[in-house]
């Protein structure tokens, strides 16, 4: 009995030792089987650095790479199913244009999305994409709009607070739908600061200008431009290097390079510290050879500002310097999310000469300004550098009709380079909302005295440095400024308005030489709200401040100039009829 007892337990453990046995030999293949899922595709580490950081994926997507011997040739499929279809992705051959995500100064993450991939079937709806992060964790991706040369696709995602938590902060991946527990074999490159980077370029027809963050960071403080190079190519070693022949502010003017050998290929462009040899990351390319353009018939007076969310202001602002002068508008658009473009095209379906340039970069409106004299210099002789909430008025049309001559004649002439002309800052006016006739209309009282200057520059008088500070420019040898006497000229400035509409002015300084109204430094400067601080709160009184002379003169000639009466009460502006 004792033998059966004991032949039956050892029968029991040889059994449970070889089901074990079993079972650990075929569990991955069990273990597949019940977990089961679409495979996943992640970058080749063999591929240039960031070219396939940024790949879009779906966590119901079946992702396959198909095997090459060339790495650089490797093509990315990707089958979504659509109603019983399905959707490819292809990834083009030509990796050179990396995607790259910048870390911003708001804690967002800025993902540049390279053209090297192409999507089939529209499917491009910037609200179905979202950034995952290396912490598991996602935020909504939204399109903020091209970069041109080469064209790039952008998105802000905010970091998640577990990310601010995690140091260093890494690259997000864009995905088309929220998910998770998706992690790449290595880890994601660590994100660009935008603290120190080259943001553009601009090739003329005898140098290439690059503008570049983190060099030179202090008013009036410029490192010599000995100190650097210009490098052509992905590294020192397989680049090409010129001479920086200007170094002032963030604008670095190089020598072009002898580039032959790359052909017509795109050629990342960056600055190379010459002392540590470093080269500061770069977001700008360029092509050898590129044609620019010469000649044409030019605009003799253009306006360029920098604009954000300004749609509700700019109608009046663009038909009211149109007739009395302006023949082109150029807006560089600092990422607004109104319905700027709309306004934009209406603008243009009546006539009005607007153009917008995509101009994403915070705090750069000096290095938006200097662009702009190269990007305009082909187009227009003048340029008026003025804000939206600013408006150029004399006492003199008072009795006048609207004309191009009114503002063109006031252009001066001989060795006068520019023309300085002096601002009144405008208060709320007793306005709790904005004016629905427009800023001309409901702001009507203002301080006493001037304050700080705008300027119309003659284009080809800026020196070769394009330095400019608050709206003014450096003039080349030979030229000199005139300063119009505020009884002839003066610039309205519609500065502290509504508390809704400053609030929202509050939050944002484009400046990279005036300081943040948020920050509790230089609290006596003259660019801050008197009494204001620091704090985004509304001040008691606000909407009776700053007035000190009620002036009506704009508002009573622009009432006669573009208003219209329908009917015996109703009474209105051509800007809210178009």
């Amino acid at each position: 009995m004792a033998l059966k007892i004991r032949t039956f337990f050892l029968y029991v453990s040889i059994s449970i030792v070889s089901f074990t046995a079993t079972y650990h030999l075929l569990s991955p293949t069990v273990s597949d089987q019940l977990r089961r899922r679409p495979p996943v595709y992640f970058p080749n580490p063999r591929l240039r650095p960031y070219a396939s950081k940024n790949h879009i994926i779906n966590e119901q997507d079946t992702i396959t790479s198909q095997p090459s011997n060339d790495v650089e040739s490797e093509t990315l499929q990707v089958h979504i199913p659509v109603n019983n279809d399905s959707m490819r992705v292809f990834r083009k051959p030509d990796l050179s244009i990396a995607n790259v995500s910048v870390l911003f100064p708001s804690w967002e993450a800025l993902v540049i999305v390279s053209n090297d991939v192409v999507f089939d079937r529209n499917y491009t709806t910037p609200s179905s994409l979202f950034c995952l992060f290396d912490t598991d964790e996602i935020s909504p991706a939204r399109f903020t709009g091209t970069m041109s040369f080469p064209d790039r696709n952008t998105y802000t995602c905010p970091l998640p607070k577990r990310v601010l938590r995690r140091l260093p902060f890494r690259q997000p991946v864009l995905t088309k739908t929220p998910v998770q527990s998706i992690q790449p074999v290595q880890p994601a490159p660590e994100l660009l600061r935008w603290n120190f980077i080259v943001y553009e370029i601009v090739e003329t027809e005898n140098d290439v200008v690059l503008l570049a963050k983190g060099i030179n960071n202090r008013q009036g403080v410029n490192r010599s431009p000995t100190e650097f190079k210009c490098l052509f190519g992905d590294d020192i070693v397989n680049g090409v290097t010129t001479s920086v022949t200007s170094s002032v502010q963030e604008v670095f003017r190089c020598q072009r390079p002898e580039l032959t050998e790359f052909g017509q290929n795109l050629v990342r462009v960056s600055l190379l510290i010459v002392q540590n040899k470093q080269v500061v990351p770069s977001l700008a390319y360029y092509t050898p050879q590129r044609k620019i353009a010469i000649g044409g018939t030019k605009s003799l007076l253009c306006a360029c500002t920098m604009v954000y969310n300004v749609a509700k202001f700019l109608k009046e602002w663009v038909i009211y310097h149109s007739k009395i002068g302006v023949d082109k508008f150029i807006l560089y658009d600092n990422g607004s999310d109104d319905d700027l473009e709309e306004v934009v095209d209406l603008l243009k379906s009546k006539g009005y000469d607007v153009e917008t340039r995509f101009w994403l970069w915070p705090k750069t409106q000096e290095g938006g300004f200097s662009h702009a004299v190269l990007h305009a210099k082909t187009m227009c002789r003048w340029m008026m550098f003025i804000d939206v909430d600013e408006f150029v008025y004399s006492p003199s049309w008072a009795s006048s009709k609207p004309s191009k001559s009114l503002l063109q004649s006031l252009l001066p002439t001989n060795l006068y380079g520019q023309l300085i002309i002096r601002c009144y800052e405008f208060g709320p006016s007793n306005q709790t909302t904005h004016p629905l006739a427009g800023v001309t209309q409901g702001y009507t009282c203002r301080k006493e005295i001037e304050n700080r200057h705008k300027s119309i520059v003659l284009l080809d008088a800026i020196h070769e440095s394009l330095l400019n500070v608050i709206h003014h420019f450096k003039l080349k040898d030979g030229y000199k400024s005139k300063k119009a006497n505020i009884g002839t000229v003066v610039v309205n400035h519609y500065k502290y308005q509504a508390w809704p509409e400053f609030k929202a002015k509050f939050r944002r300084r484009v400046s990279a030489y005036v300081v943040d109204w948020t920050r509790s430094v230089n609290l006596k400067s003259n660019d801050r709200a008197p009494g204001l601080g620091y704090l985004a709160v509304e001040p008691k009184g606000w909407e009776e401040r700053f007035c000190e002379v009620y002036d009506n003169r704009l508002k009573h000639l622009t009432r006669r100039w573009f208003g219209s009466r329908k009917g015996q009460s109703e009474f209105g502006m051509i800007w809210q009829n178009i």
